[in-house]
């Protein structure tokens, strides 16, 4: 789980730094997954998010799809 000043500098680094050349990989180490294993939403600066509030977003965004509360890269919302 990682914090970002806004979507553009995370879509930098997740498909134009090396970690893209290490995920192009990443069908040799793990198995396809069905469900959302990732989700995106805003928070205040200064705030950290727990854990527990990580997978609940996640499973917000499985169980509604992409809301302001929980959303991906491809459905993003503004933040509130």
């Amino acid at each position: 789980m990682s914090a970002w000043k806004d979507i553009k500098s995370l879509q930098g680094f997740v498909y134009r730094s090396a970690h893209s050349e290490v995920m192009a990989l990443r069908k040799q180490w793990f198995e396809r997954m069905i469900e959302s294993y990732s989700v995106l939403w805003w928070i205040a600066e200064g705030y950290t998010p727990s854990l527990g509030e990580a997978s609940e977003r996640l499973e917000c965004l499985r169980q509604q799809g992409p809301s302001a509360r929980a959303f991906t890269f491809k459905q993003a919302f503004a933040p509130q």
